[in-house]
C-alpha cells in the first residue's frame, strides 16, 4: 500500500486514478481510504453522486467516514442531505464526536435548537467549536439573549466567539451592543472589523463604515468588498469607483464579489465610457467571469443602453442563466420601450418570480400601456399561486389605474391590497394619491394624504398636481405653505404644480408672487407664467415675458401662448406662436389643430384650408379623439360618430332625446367647433356625435340615477361639448367629471369648475 500516492491529488482525474488503485487493492471498503477519498472530493468539489458511492462502499462507516461525508454535503450547500445523513448516523450506533456538531448545527439552521440538548447529553458542550456553533445559531436565529448568555458563561473566548456575537447584534439591529462588544474585544481580526463595516453599511451609515475601514491596520479582499458593497448597494456609485481604484493601486487582487460590486456601481452611473473602460480592465487582467459577474455586466450594458452587448451575454450564459439574468434582460427591454422583446423573454422564462412579473407590469405601465399592465396583473394573481404581489407590484397597478382614470379598477386594486395585507410604504401611499387625483376624486386623495404618518416631497407634489388639474389654486397654495412648515423644501415640480393651479384658477397675483420666490426658475416655470398671463388676458405681457427669458423657450411656452391667443382671438400672437411651434415640433398635430381652430372660430376658412394642406404636405395626421367610460370593470371607448358599441342604438336614441331637452333650455350647437366649411346641418351632426357626448349617454344608461359620471378624453374638450355637459349636468341632476388632456372639468348644476377657460 505504500506505493499508493494519496498526496499528489490536484485534479479530479488524479482522484479517480487513486480510487482505481484502491479498488485494485480491494481497499475500497476500508473506512480509512473511504474517509480519505471523500476528503479529496470535498476539496475538488467532486460530483455528489460519485462521492456518495464512495461513502456507500463501506458497509459499516465509522465516525470519520460519516464526518467527512457530512463535511462534503455542507461544503456544497446540500443541507437537506446533511440532516438526512445525520439521522442515519444516529441509528447506525456510531457515536458522533465533537467534529460532527458544528457541521450539523449549521445545516439545521433555526431548527438546530433541538441539537443543543443533544450536545449537553453527549458531553460535547465544553468543546469550543461546538459551543461557538450553538452560540452562532442563537445569534443568527434568536433569541439573541440566549447567545449572549452562552458568551458570558465562557471562561475563555476565541475571536470567533466575539465575532459571532458582534455579527448577531448587527443582525438583530442592536448597533449599540455591537459597538460595545467591539470596544471590549481584546484582539480584533479582519473578520471583526469587516463585521462593523458591513453592519454600518446595512443601516446606511456609510460615513461610520468608512471610518472603521480606514482604521483597519490590515485589510483583505473581503474587507474591501464589504466597503465596496456598502457604497454600491446604497447608491454611492462615485465613492465605490473611487475606492475600487484605490484598491487596485494598493495591489489587492479583486475577486468575483469585487467585480460584481464595481460593475453594479457602473450600472447606476449608466455611463457607457466608464462601462467600456471597466470591461477593458477585465480583459487586461484576464479575469475569470462567473455567472454573477456576467449577470452584473449584462445589467450594466442594459442600463447604458447597449442592448446588443447585453443580449450577447444573455445568450452566451445559456444554461447558467438564473432569475436575476432573465429579469435584467426583461427590464432592459422595457426600459427602452421594446415591450415585444420583453414579453417574448417573459413568456419563455422557465421560473418566473415576483420581480419578473413586476418588471413586465411596470414596463407596460411606464410605456403608456396601462390596460396591458392591469391585464398582466390579473394574469399574475390568477395563474401564480406561489408568487404573491408585493408593494412594487401594486404601485405599478395603482399608477396604471390612475393613468387610465379607472376609479373602479383602482378601488378593486386597493381592496386587493387590504385583503392580502400588503403593507404600503410612502411610495405606495403616494401612488394612491396619484390614482385618486387622476380619477377625479380629490376628497379621497386628500384623505390618503392626511392618513399618512410620514410624507416626502413626492407626497406633497402629487397632491399639489392633483389640485392643479382640478383648478383648485387655493388648496395648492395652502399645501405648499404646509410643506415648508413641515420642513420640506419645494422642488421644481412643486413650483410647476402650484403655478399651474394658480393658472387654472386665474390667481394672477398669487402666481406672480410665487414665481418671484423661485430661486432659479426654469423654462417650465416660465411656461406656467405665460399660461397664467394668457388666462387673464395679458397676452402682450406674456409675449414680453417670453422675450425676456434667460433661456430658449420650448414648445410648452409657445403652446401656452397659442392656446391663450385662440381663446382671446388674437390672430397676430397666435400665428407667431404657431410658427415657432412648427419649427420646434413640426410633427405635433395639436399645434396645427389649435391654429386651425382659431381660424375656424373667426370664419377664416381659407386659412383653415391652408393649414390642412400644410399638414398633408408634411405628413402630419390629426390625432383621433376618443373618450371612455368605466363600467363593470371594463373601459368602454368611443370615437366621433361611433356606432360599433353593442348599445349603440340605445345611445343614439338617448342622444336625440337629450338634444331636444337641451334645445328647450336654450342650447344651440356651437358651429365654430367644426374645422370645416360645411352646411350648418352637417356641422350640427358632426359636433353632435363627438366622443364625449356618446360616452356621457352610455354612462347615463348604465349608471344609477343621480350618481357621478366620469369620462376620460385624450384631447381637449371642444367648446360645444363643454356647453352641452354644463346643461346636461343640470337637466340630469348629475355630477359629470371629464378629464381631458389638460385638466379636469367638474360639471355640476349647469356650471364648470374651469369657469369656462381651458
Amino acid at each position: 500500500m505504500s506505493h499508493l500516492n494519496a498526496t499528489a491529488i490536484s485534479r479530479f482525474k488524479h482522484l479517480t486514478q487513486l480510487h482505481a488503485q484502491i479498488i485494485q487493492h480491494s481497499l475500497h471498503n476500508h473506512n480509512y481510504w473511504v474517509s480519505l477519498l471523500i476528503s479529496h472530493c470535498t476539496r475538488l468539489r467532486a460530483p455528489p453522486i460519485y462521492t456518495r458511492r464512495i461513502f456507500n462502499s463501506t458497509d459499516q462507516p465509522n465516525v470519520y467516514a460519516f464526518t467527512n461525508m457530512l463535511k462534503f454535503y455542507s461544503h456544497i450547500g446540500a443541507h437537506t442531505d446533511v440532516i438526512t445523513l445525520f439521522g442515519c448516523l444516529q441509528i447506525s450506533g456510531v457515536t458522533p464526536d465533537a467534529f460532527v456538531f458544528p457541521i450539523v448545527i449549521k445545516s439545521f439552521g433555526k431548527d438546530a435548537i433541538v441539537l443543543h440538548g443533544h450536545v449537553l447529553k453527549t458531553g460535547h458542550q465544553s468543546d469550543r467549536y461546538v459551543r461557538n456553533a450553538i452560540m452562532g445559531m442563537y445569534a443568527k436565529y434568536g433569541p439573541i439573549c440566549f447567545a449572549r448568555k452562552l458568551f458570558d458563561e465562557m471562561s475563555e473566548r476565541m475571536a470567533a466567539d466575539w465575532n459571532s456575537m458582534i455579527s448577531g447584534y448587527w443582525r438583530w439591529g442592536k448597533r449599540v451592543e455591537a459597538h460595545k462588544l467591539f470596544t471590549l474585544m481584546p484582539e480584533r481580526n479582519v473578520i471583526t472589523w469587516t463585521a462593523m463595516i458591513t453592519g454600518y453599511s446595512n443601516i446606511q451609515d456609510l460615513a461610520t463604515a468608512r471610518m472603521y475601514f480606514d482604521e483597519m491596520q490590515e485589510k483583505n479582499v473581503v474587507s474591501w468588498n464589504a466597503m465596496l458593497s456598502g457604497y454600491s448597494q446604497n447608491g454611492f456609485a462615485e465613492e465605490a469607483i473611487e475606492l475600487f481604484n484605490k484598491m487596485i493601486s494598493s495591489n489587492v487582487q479583486p475577486d468575483e464579489t469585487t467585480w460584481v460590486s464595481v460593475i453594479s456601481s457602473c450600472s447606476e452611473r449608466a455611463d457607457p465610457n466608464l462601462a467600456n473602460s471597466l470591461v477593458k480592465m477585465l480583459n487586461e487582467k484576464n479575469v475569470r467571469l462567473n455567472s454573477f459577474v456576467h449577470t452584473a455586466l449584462l445589467d450594466m450594458y442594459a442600463k447604458c443602453g447597449n442592448l446588443e452587448a447585453a443580449r450577447k451575454i444573455f445568450n452566451e450564459l445559456g444554461a447558467f442563466r438564473n432569475a436575476v439574468t432573465w429579469n435584467a434582460m426583461i427590464s432592459a427591454y422595457t426600459r427602452v420601450g421594446d415591450l415585444n422583446s420583453a414579453r417574448q423573454l417573459f413568456d419563455k422564462m422557465p421560473g418566473k418570480n415576483v420581480v419578473s412579473w413586476n418588471s413586465m407590469i411596470a414596463g407596460y405601465a411606464q410605456n403608456g400601456q396601462s390596460t396591458m399592465a392591469i391585464d398582466i396583473f390579473k394574469e399574475m394573481i390568477k395563474c401564480s399561486t406561489n408568487i404573491k404581489p408585493d408593494e412594487v407590484t401594486m404601485v405599478s397597478v395603482i399608477s396604471a389605474c390612475g393613468h387610465l382614470g379607472a376609479l373602479e379598477l383602482g378601488n378593486w386594486a386597493l381592496k386587493f391590497i387590504n385583503e392580502n395585507q400588503i403593507n404600503l410604504s410612502i411610495s405606495g401611499y403616494n401612488s394612491l394619491i396619484f390614482m385618486y387625483s387622476k380619477c377625479g376624486n380629490m376628497k379621497e386623495a386628500q384623505r390618503i394624504f392626511n392618513k399618512m404618518k410620514q410624507h416626502d416631497v413626492i407626497s406633497f407634489n402629487t397632491l399639489i398636481t392633483g389640485f392643479a388639474a382640478h383648478g383648485d389654486g387655493f388648496s395648492a397654495i395652502d399645501l405648499i405653505k404646509k410643506m415648508k412648515k413641515d420642513g420640506f423644501q419645494p422642488d421644481r415640480i412643486t413650483y410647476i404644480g402650484v403655478l399651474t393651479a394658480c393658472s387654472h384658477s386665474g390667481l394672477i397675483k398669487e402666481g406672480e408672487k410665487l414665481f418671484e420666490s423661485i430661486p432659479t426658475p426654469d423654462v417650465d416655470h416660465y411656461a406656467c407664467m405665460v399660461d397664467l398671463l394668457g388666462r387673464v388676458g395679458k397676452l402682450d405681457e406674456a409675449k414680453k415675458l417670453i422675450e425676456k427669458m434667460p433661456m430658449a423657450p420650448h414648445a410648452g411656452v409657445y403652446g401656452s401662448l397659442l392656446n391663450a391667443s385662440r381663446i382671446r382671438k388674437r390672430i397676430d400672437l397666435g400665428e407667431f406662436a404657431a410658427n415657432e411651434l412648427f419649427k420646434i415640433e413640426p410633427q405635433n398635430s395639436g399645434n396645427y389643430v389649435l391654429l386651425s381652430n382659431m381660424y375656424a372660430s373667426m370664419g377664416k376658412w381659407g386659412n383653415v384650408e391652408r393649414v390642412r394642406k400644410e399638414m398633408k404636405v408634411i405628413g402630419v395626421k390629426k390625432t383621433t379623439g376618443w373618450s371612455f367610460v368605466e363600467y363593470n370593470g371594463k373601459l368602454h371607448k368611443f370615437i366621433v360618430g361611433d356606432k360599433s358599441h353593442e348599445r349603440s342604438d340605445d345611445i343614439y336614441k338617448l342622444l336625440m332625446e337629450l338634444r331636444k331637452k337641451m334645445r328647450v333650455v336654450g342650447y344651440n350647437v356651437d358651429k365654430e367647433s367644426v374645422l370645416r366649411d360645411v352646411e350648418d346641418e352637417e356641422k350640427e351632426e358632426m359636433v353632435g356625435t363627438h366622443s364625449e357626448k356618446l360616452a356621457v349617454c352610455f354612462a347615463i344608461l348604465v349608471s344609477e340615477k343621480g350618481s357621478s359620471i366620469r369620462i376620460v378624453k385624450n384631447l381637449r374638450v371642444c367648446w360645444d361639448c363643454h356647453e352641452a355637459m354644463k346643461i346636461l349636468s343640470k337637466l340630469e341632476g348629475r355630477e359629470i367629471i371629464v378629464r381631458d388632456n389638460n385638466r379636469f372639468h367638474l360639471f355640476r348644476d349647469g356650471l364648470c369648475s374651469c369657469n369656462d377657460y381651458w
